[in-house]
């Protein structure tokens, strides 16, 4: 897996194109608040696929109904096919992994060793780029650049961020649009990955109507959105995997968890996008 985390200054003065007013209690407070937790959920990947929880009873299982959304995924389908696959994952600071017991513990990280597991005689890259604060703006360039080779599949993590700066979600469509229609234009597949959950952000923005931009976003070009928020919500809810209610000394082991869950969720989300656009099996 390959790296590449830019440097990002968050700046405390003035207010980016298309940002709405925080609340009056405390811009920057709200703003490096809600960016810890965006850098929390950091995740996990020992080398063999045998995650350091497994003798605890935490089961991480996706309910069906939340991963049954997937879109058909026709350029991953066809490098499957020939044993060769090619991933870009795009995002802010969780796609690195901080809290996390290592970097490699990120979900990225984890869904490449998901994917191994499911297809061993695969040959697959994935590469990582992102850094904490970045917007769909800054990821932009990211996604445009990888030219040589392109992927086959960006996994673009987006929502937290903007929430948490107040941004627009008008603003947030328009970046939307023009990274997803370069991406069709380009024969490449795309995944959307929303927020992940937390009470403190649902409770400072307006979660909902990033959730409804990005939806409408993927569904415009044909894109599918992996729902890392109701999933997490889900776990939390459940009492599975809660990172705000987590006690410090385990604080590192639950990033571990989260991120081998979503890595192993996402690698199902993505085979089963691809098995749509395969079609029925005769």
């Amino acid at each position: 897996m390959r790296w590449w985390s830019p440097r990002v200054a968050i700046r405390s003065r003035g207010r980016p194109p298309g940002a709405a007013r925080p609340p009056a209690w405390g811009r920057r407070a709200f703003l490096a608040a809600a960016l810890a937790l965006a850098a929390a959920p950091a995740p996990f990947a020992p080398a063999p696929f045998a995650p350091a929880w497994a003798a605890a009873p935490t089961s991480c299982e996706a309910p069906p109904e939340l991963l049954d959304n997937a879109a058909p995924l026709p350029a991953t389908e066809r490098a499957l096919a020939e044993g060769a696959l090619r991933v870009l994952v795009v995002g802010s600071a969780s796609v690195l992994g901080p809290g996390s017991s290592t970097p490699a513990h990120a979900w990225p990280a984890r869904l490449e060793a998901s994917l191994h597991e499911s297809r061993p005689a695969l040959r697959l890259e994935v590469k990582v780029r992102g850094g904490r604060g970045l917007t769909a703006a800054d990821m932009l360039p990211l996604i445009e650049g990888a030219t040589s080779p392109p992927p086959h599949l960006v996994i673009w993590q987006v929502g937290t961020v903007e929430a948490a700066r107040g941004l627009e979600p008008d603003w947030l469509a328009g970046r939307l649009a023009t990274g997803l229609e370069g991406l069709k234009e380009r024969g490449i597949d795309a995944v959307l990955m929303d927020q992940q959950f937390s009470r403190f952000l649902r409770a400072n923005a307006d979660i909902n109507a990033y959730q409804d931009t990005i939806r409408i976003a993927a569904a415009g070009q044909g894109a599918a959105v992996f729902p890392r928020y109701e999933l997490m919500r889900h776990w939390a809810d459940t009492d599975r995997i809660d990172l705000e209610r987590a006690p410090r000394a385990g604080r590192a082991a639950m990033v571990d968890l989260l991120g081998d869950c979503l890595g192993g969720a996402i690698a199902a989300f993505v085979l089963r996008g691809a098995s749509l656009a395969a079609g029925p099996r005769p």
